[in-house]
């Protein structure tokens, strides 16, 4: 059956795997865990664009049994031991590789990278198992959000065979804002362009998203867009007007996550 495409937040660090005495991500932890019911089926596998990884061109990691890579500094001790024993899939790394080339699209495979927090962190909630393959796509470094909206068109695909397409970033992403209530009204009139935004038909969709840092406190919420990009992939891979399916104040900051059928 036709997955869908997603853009999902994947929180701070390895946050759901650490003592939350304020309960900060009680809420986001427990819209992850409950991410399959978004899904028409369980995927045969998951391509996953992250914020955490840049590269020249796109990127895809391809090794059969990728290990975790711990991109996060200075949390417990526990949290460097975690496991997340997904196997990779090099075939539709490969796949996904070619399907950006015939767009023009400079497309590579690393078989040595790992999966980094960014993946296995929000996964290892919302797919415990670990039982689904895993396949890791990079950002392009040059952060051309139209780019990043073309890659995802190309491999739109992929989701006819059974493969989710998952964005995964924050939708608010200032690290010196956050925590502050002085953070909550621009997050949040970001936040309400945002959703307009993914929410209209693809065309529209893609125009705005490819000007986000005209929005309204735009460059606030992003400083640097690499945890923006990632929905530009998602919301790339689907023709159909996108839901807001996830929608919290976390940390002072609106936070949004978004379905695309």
């Amino acid at each position: 059956m036709r997955q869908p495409s997603l853009y999902i937040p994947h929180g701070g660090g390895p946050c759901f795997f650490m003592d939350d005495p304020r309960h900060t991500w009680i809420g986001m932890e427990a819209f992850l865990r409950d991410l399959p019911a978004l899904l028409p089926e369980q995927p045969k596998a998951i391509l996953i664009c992250s914020g955490h990884w840049e590269t020249e061109g796109f990127a895809f990691t391809a090794s059969a049994n990728p290990e975790l890579v711990f991109d996060y500094y200075g949390f417990p001790p526990h949290t460097y031991e975690l496991t997340y024993p997904a196997p990779g899939d090099p075939v539709l790394a490969a796949k996904a590789a070619g399907l950006l080339s015939a767009a023009g699209k400079p497309a590579s495979l690393d078989v040595t990278r790992g999966i980094d927090h960014g993946v296995f962190v929000p996964l290892k909630v919302a797919f415990p198992d670990a039982d689904v393959p895993v396949v890791e796509m990079s950002t392009d470094v040059r952060l051309d959000p139209a780019q990043h909206i073309a890659a995802g068109r190309a491999l739109a695909p992929l989701r006819d065979e059974g493969v989710l397409i998952v964005g995964a970033g924050m939708s608010f992403h200032n690290m010196r804002g956050y925590g502050r209530t002085s953070s909550t009204e621009p997050s949040r009139q970001f936040d309400a362009w945002l959703a307009e935004a993914a929410t209209s038909d693809a065309a529209v969709r893609s125009d705005a998203l490819a000007r986000w840092a005209e929005a309204p406190s735009g460059r606030f919420a992003h400083p640097r867009e690499e945890h923006l990009l990632p929905l530009m992939v998602a919301a790339g891979a689907s023709e159909a007007a996108g839901e807001r399916v996830y929608s919290e104040l976390v940390m002072e900051t609106a936070i949004s996550g978004f379905r695309f059928a």
